[in-house]
């Protein structure tokens, strides 16, 4: 099994690369999906995040309320913490199970948002990194995304700087430029991670 950690900032586009991936048939556990279903109605995840934050973090129907939740925790490295505490062991967990299920001769990609910012990288045989430039993430969240631009420099503030993340990567994708651009780089990953898991000498991939 060849366990590869993919990440990138919010707004840097790592969700498409992950699809891609898939495409190609890499096993994606991806962390945002399992954090949304250990705090599902009814979970011991969502009763912990209730006791921490309130009921005010629920919505009507009783399930979380993301963006109510967000506009806390992303103000208050604190609170961002506390909430961490909660979640990330669950979904550690969760990925844990997946990865074993995978089977020996996978390529499991772990799609994580806060790899770098959870000292996370050494888990991994290589780390690709989806690059983009600051200006580049804000103008995709304010503009496609529709985010206040407040709350998008918040969420970006409350990341790993572009230069901790790049310093973590094996292998980096450039997607600052258009979407028709960034499938060439990530079949070039692909045939790298290919090579990796069955034993050849890796090539000059870069992307």
């Amino acid at each position: 099994m060849l366990k590869v950690g993919l990440t990138g900032g919010i707004g840097a586009g790592k969700s498409e690369v992950s699809r891609l991936l898939a495409g190609y048939g890499a096993i994606v556990v991806d962390a945002d999906r399992i954090a949304r279903e250990v705090v599902e109605p009814g979970t011991p995840g969502l009763a912990a995040v209730v006791a921490a934050f309130g009921e005010e973090v629920l919505t009507p129907e009783g399930a979380l309320d993301r963006p109510r939740l967000g506009s806390i925790v992303f103000a208050d490295q604190d609170k961002l913490r506390t909430l961490n505490a909660i979640v990330h062991p669950l979904v550690g967990a969760r990925s844990a199970e997946l990865e074993a299920a995978a089977g020996p001769d996978a390529i499991v990609v772990h799609d994580v948002p806060l790899l770098t910012e959870n000292g996370l990288a050494p888990l991994y045989d290589l780390v690709v990194v989806v690059d983009a430039a600051p200006s580049t993430q804000l103008a995709r969240l304010t503009g496609p995304r529709a985010m206040a631009e407040d709350e998008a420099r918040a969420r970006m503030a409350a990341q790993a700087t572009r230069e901790q993340r790049l310093a973590v990567a094996t292998l980096v994708i450039d997607n600052d430029g258009p979407l028709d651009a960034l499938e060439p780089q990530v079949r070039k990953v692909w045939e790298e991670l290919t090579a990796r898991a069955s034993g050849r000498a890796p090539g000059s991939a870069t992307a």
